[in-house]
């Protein structure tokens, strides 16, 4: 594996979300780097245990390293002075999926706070609801999906930059709160369809 605090925040994360006993969709990662602006972006899915495949709820997860932060970065490596600091940008999408009557999306609101515990000194914030709807070939039956995402910045300090330990403490709370926040999500009186695998 890299060597790189970017990796680590992924490596924080990832242990935060296995001790809040989330179950990572293996076949939902993705780890990309844009070869014409330098940008790398890491993409993962976590469910609730047991709850086939798709899950019923999820929680798909996006982190984003900018070039500009690699360069800040890079200097502090090279010269041990920050600048500027670099930061990861986060997205987490909480997904409510395999629906079979559109969901109403002030209930589901309802149960989702309007930001997430701090992520080292930010929160991150909830943005507006987005409901789909996903029709089979002969249109007769359709299937729906609502899923409300979590934006903010995560802001790398010295600590974290020179000790990965930081990175596990201010990751921690996130996979509580994330596994907490589905089960509210789960527990909605929805009506959900089967499961394509169990």
């Amino acid at each position: 594996m890299l060597d790189h605090v970017f990796t680590d925040a992924i490596g924080a994360l990832r242990d935060a979300f296995e001790h809040a006993r989330l179950e990572r969709q293996a076949f939902e990662e993705h780890f990309q780097v844009d070869v014409l602006l330098g940008d790398v972006s890491w993409q993962t899915s976590y469910g609730l245990p047991g709850e086939g495949l798709p899950p019923r709820v999820q929680a798909d997860v996006s982190f984003s390293w900018p070039t500009w932060s690699q360069t800040a970065y890079r200097s502090w490596y090279v010269d041990e002075e920050l600048g500027e600091p670099p930061r990861i940008d986060i997205e987490i999408t909480l997904r409510v999926q395999r629906l079979r009557e559109a969901p109403e999306p002030r209930r589901v609101l309802t149960a989702l706070p309007v930001s997430s515990p701090k992520v080292g000194a930010e929160k991150l914030i909830r943005s507006g609801p987005t409901v789909e709807s996903i029709y089979g070939g002969d249109l007769d039956e359709a299937e729906y999906a609502i899923e409300v995402a979590y934006e903010g910045v995560y802001e790398l300090d010295e600590t974290a930059l020179v000790d990965g330990s930081a990175l596990d403490e201010h990751f921690t709370t996130l996979g509580g709160w994330v596994a907490s926040t589905l089960v509210q999500l789960g527990d909605l009186d929805l009506v959900f369809g089967p499961a394509l695998e169990d």
